[in-house]
């Protein structure tokens, strides 16, 4: 977290390690990486060889994707297929 502190105030940072990007879309960790592994949620980007983060953009079009409280998960699936 150290690292983040050279930022700018206003200015948030574009990549977050895994505890941040699961608390950014309000999941624990482990159901977090449930839903990485199943594709609802975003891959992480390779930073170094043992350095993985994941792009805060990203996890806004994957929150996008998730469907709203009473609409059917098959409608949200079939996109403009109607």
């Amino acid at each position: 977290m150290a690292r983040q502190h050279a930022l700018p105030p206003n200015l948030a940072p574009r990549l977050i390690g895994r505890n941040a990007a699961a608390a950014y879309v309000s999941l624990a960790p482990n159901t977090f990486d449930s839903l990485v592994r199943d594709g609802r949620m975003p891959k992480p980007r390779i930073l170094t060889s043992g350095r993985k983060a994941w792009d805060v953009r990203l996890l806004d079009l994957a929150v996008d994707e998730l469907p709203l409280d009473g609409e059917d998960i098959l409608d949200v699936d079939r996109g403009w297929d109607d």
